[in-house]
């Protein structure tokens, strides 16, 4: 059995956290360690996740040292996985029960060492378990692959989907950057020559409109897109201008969703 790394970065998310929490450790696939970076929370996000600890062992806080923000946080967690897979998981979001068994099975049948899949759109005000999630016909569907090119025209990968194998790329770490590292990291995977694979069948659910979320407000990252494109991928502005607007256009696409 094949034991998983989830990523988790917390930053005052006690009204979501425990969900959060939950749909990993309900996870069908049980060989999993949860590691969870709180980025000094004054909520009482770490004392939840203290309770959590003393009650599962697979759950695994640590405070960060200081403010560092999402990428730094979920570098921090990713330094400690002992997995042979990272998945990540936001505190606002949420794992359907299979999710872990289905992605390893789709993981093993095929040669990317980083895989996703489709996800669902929940409502911000959305209070019930990952158990009790009943499909909503919003859903933001995966590419069936995707590889470097491809995804400098656009994001295609959910980070609240993705996972990667460390037996095949090592321990990968995000590029340090304000925001953005997620799309990062997986263009640097790419780079290097390896493809991703996407599940059909969503098996997550992204919150939407949650005030402070790590992922609110895409259009906001328009800056960030561009830094990531010129700084990080040295386009030429030509081709960072193209990518861009396939970025701009995702967003505007999946927000009507």
């Amino acid at each position: 059995m094949p034991l998983v790394s989830v990523v988790m970065p917390v930053y005052n998310s006690v009204v979501t956290l425990g969900t959060a929490v939950r749909s990993v450790l309900t996870q069908t696939h049980g060989d999993v360690e949860l590691l969870i970076t709180d980025d000094q929370s004054t909520d009482g996000s770490m004392d939840l996740l203290r309770a959590f600890a003393a009650q599962d062992e697979r759950v695994l806080p640590e405070s960060a040292p200081e403010r560092g923000g999402a990428g730094r946080a979920r570098n921090l967690a990713i330094e400690r996985a002992r997995g042979d897979y990272v998945a990540f998981l936001d505190s606002d979001d949420m794992w359907l029960p299979e999710k872990m068994e289905k992605q390893l099975a789709f993981a093993a049948e095929g040669d990317a060492p980083l895989t996703f899949t489709s996800y669902f759109k929940m409502d911000a005000d959305y209070d019930g378990e990952s158990t009790d999630w009943v499909p909503n016909g919003r859903v933001i569907r995966s590419r069936e692959h995707v590889d470097y090119r491809a995804m400098l025209r656009r994001d295609y990968i959910g980070a609240l989907t993705a996972m990667y194998d460390r037996n095949v790329l090592g321990t990968r770490l995000m590029p340090e950057m304000r925001k953005r590292q997620d799309y990062a990291l997986w263009l640097s995977i790419m780079r290097d020559g390896n493809d991703a694979r996407g599940m059909a069948e969503p098996l997550a659910v992204y919150r939407t409109g949650q005030a402070g979320s790590l992922s609110s407000n895409k259009m906001s990252l328009v800056k960030y897109n561009w830094s990531l494109y010129r700084e990080h991928e040295d386009l030429s502005i030509p081709q960072a201008t193209r990518a861009l607007t396939g970025a701009v256009w995702q967003s505007l696409r999946n927000s009507r969703i």
